[in-house]
């Protein structure tokens, strides 16, 4: 049974275990439903502790009952009957209290936590708000731009800060249960949530503003802004309204297409790794990093490791490029401090994990080296073989490139089959995503090491074959093209980039290949010339701007023109230039609307992850939504560019 109860000197201790994170499955809600009735009806029992087995608290729904209809008992009805009962619960919070398990808490009349829980209301990450009265009750127990901020954002919080805030009544560091049933006598002396007032510290006006910047963050997503209303309910009408409309809304998210698209990504970035789940090998522990390349990309990997508690040995090319590429990386670690995502004493820990030199032979003991060089095969290949004399057998080696042959740069070494590609995104110790490269040879232990480093680091890993650019570059290769096509049909950049910011893009391409630098997709290109095939299309804008120094916002101008604090404006340059590019090609220009202009990217994306998808190189659909969403900004509430064409 999901929930059993045992009786403590007068208090029933009413226990869910429900592994691996005790979900809100159906028979937990049944379980906790049978517990209320026993104890109600028991008049031995004075108070009830409800507590979970394992390593969490309900940390919230049972993913496998989404997109099915609900099935009673209903956990709004369930949490009124837990609020309402004559024996006052009390929660025992150990690791995550999220979604419908802080539901629960703050049903509860009591919430005690151990140090080092989290709760949170993370229902906004799927396109939804808390259904079972979760926008009603927090604004009761915490001030309301508290409440607004957990709901609006569904970032959870530490123990300190919810009882700082009056989210719980108290912390233990000791024994959870224990303490709990030691506390159980106070419940009684505090009022039901729904019975208290809201916390209105807040004025109008900060409110407001604050209402008005999430709005600005979130501009076309329907779960926030239900997320603002249900606040706004829960804060001027009587909790029995409040909670129907809540309810309301929610039902209205649950069968919209945002949630559905989101709930998408949210499986297929937990599947990424399907295809290969039965023939993973024994990775080798990874235990210590190398490094070869101080500069922004090297730096951020490093950092990634050294936040993930991993040992990082860093090398270049010379003495005053380590103690460069060692700054780099003590910055991101001085930020992450400054943040407070790190301790003093871990981020002193983390820098003596940290080793920056000018000898490859410090790596002979790394267990994994990535090389982060300059893209360029050559040189990429020399740092291979080179290392490949250096490290133990059993080492790992990976390479970086965003676009190179990773098979090509295997064989450059005696023993390709312990070379993998590891492409990460900058900023690396930030970007979520993680490309896995498998060259053709690539052992079983390879392949489940680099998997196991991106688990280390929090990654979302995706499997990507051989080819120019894998699945990331190659898409946004393809859309980039079909922006340039724009160019000169009649569409200038910043059209564009309204047309994808509108769309939900959080910037678009021509602003972010400023941002990246222009001279960037230019070396790439002088790379492809040779190879090209000369019946295909060919826009020259960019070479032009790249030609006469203008690479992007590092120089001041490239498709815009940028101020001393780097805001954007349109380049009259640029625009002469493209006017130009479409008289010298005799095409006519003309007005193209932004419903278009997202048309032709969408089916551009569309097109190429086909192609992607019948070459090999994409396991699934799926893992190609995961890697525009994640790499890109696709939208994540439209689920991607393949799951928009599945549901047209």
């Amino acid at each position: 049974m999901p929930v059993q109860i045992e009786i403590r000197d007068r208090i029933a201790v009413v226990t869910i275990d429900n592994p691996p994170v005790n979900a809100m499955s159906r028979a937990v809600r049944q379980g906790l439903s049978d517990a209320i009735t026993q104890t109600e009806a028991n008049p031995e029992i004075t108070a009830v502790v409800v507590t979970c087995a394992g390593r969490t608290f309900v940390a919230g729904a049972d993913i496998r009952e989404f997109g099915k209809p609900p099935q009673e008992p209903h956990l709004p009805d369930l949490l009124d009957r837990i609020e309402g009962a004559r024996k006052p619960w009390i929660a025992a919070i150990h690791g995550n209290a999220l979604g419908g398990g802080l539901e629960l808490a703050m049903a509860c009349r009591f919430r005690l936590a151990s140090a080092t829980a989290r709760l949170g209301l993370p229902e906004v990450t799927l396109g939804l708000i808390p259904g079972a009265g979760g926008t009603v009750r927090l604004p009761r127990l915490v001030p309301s731009d508290k409440a607004l901020e957990m709901i609006a954002t569904g970032r959870p919080i530490s123990a300190n800060i919810a009882h700082r805030v009056g989210l719980i009544d108290a912390i233990t560091s000791g024994d959870l249960l224990t303490t709990a049933l030691e506390l159980a006598h106070q419940a009684d002396t505090v009022s039901p949530t729904l019975s208290r007032p809201v916390r209105s510290e807040t004025s109008a006006g900060s409110l407001n503003a604050q209402i008005a910047n999430i709005q600005t963050r979130t501009e076309g997503q329907a779960a926030p802004e239900a997320a603002i209303l249900a606040l706004r309910n829960a804060l001027t009408l009587p909790p029995t309204d409040a909670l129907k409309k809540e309810r309301d809304l929610f039902l209205s998210l649950k069968d919209g297409p945002q949630s559905g698209a989101m709930r998408h990504i949210f499986f297929a970035e937990r599947a990424t790794l399907q295809s290969i789940r039965e023939t993973l090998a024994d990775p080798l522990p990874v235990q210590r990093v190398g490094i070869v390349g101080g500069g922004t990309m090297g730096a951020g990997i490093a950092a990634a490791c050294l936040l993930a508690g991993i040992a990082v040995s860093l090398v270049e090319r010379d003495t005053e490029a380590a103690r460069a590429g060692a700054n780099r990386v003590t910055a991101i670690l001085d930020n992450s401090l400054k943040r407070g995502k790190l301790t003093k004493a871990t981020h002193n820990e983390r820098l003596e994990a940290f080793h920056a030199g000018d000898q490859l032979l410090s790596l002979a003991d790394a267990d994994l080296v990535i090389e982060a060089v300059f893209e360029d095969i050559s040189v990429k290949k020399d740092v291979l073989a080179q290392l490949d004399h250096i490290v133990r057998p059993e080492t790992v080696l990976a390479t970086n490139t965003s676009y190179l042959d990773v098979s090509a740069i295997a064989a450059s070494t005696q023993h390709p089959e312990r070379v993998i590609g590891l492409h990460f995104f900058a900023p690396a110790h930030i970007m979520k995503l993680l490309e896995i490269v498998t060259p053709k040879g690539l052992s079983a232990r390879t392949l489940s090491t680099g998997v196991t480093l991106a688990k280390q680091l929090g990654k979302i890993p995706v499997l990507a074959g051989v080819c120019d650019g894998f699945i990331a570059n190659r898409m946004m290769s393809a859309y980039r093209r079909e922006a340039e096509y724009m160019l000169e049909d009649g569409a200038l950049p910043w059209q564009i980039d309204h047309a994808m910011e509108s769309f939900g893009f959080p910037m678009g391409l021509f602003r972010m290949q400023d941002l990246a630098g222009l001279d960037i997709s230019w070396a790439m290109r002088k790379r492809q010339a040779a190879t090209r095939d000369p019946a295909q299309r060919y826009v020259e804008v960019g070479d032009l701007l790249c030609g006469a120094g203008h690479f992007g916002r590092k120089t001041g101008r490239g498709y815009y023109v940028y101020d001393d604090v780097g805001t954007p404006f349109p380049s009259l340059e640029a625009e002469a230039l493209i006017h130009a590019e479409s008289a010298r090609k005799g095409i006519d220009r003309r007005e193209i609307s932004e419903s278009e202009i997202m048309d032709r990217l969408l089916t551009a994306m569309q097109s190429e992850g086909r192609r992607i998808l019948d070459e090999g190189i994409a396991s699934s659909a799926n893992d190609i939504d995961v890697v525009m969403v994640n790499a890109f900004g696709f939208p994540r509430w439209k689920g991607g560019p393949m799951y928009c064409s599945a549901s047209d």
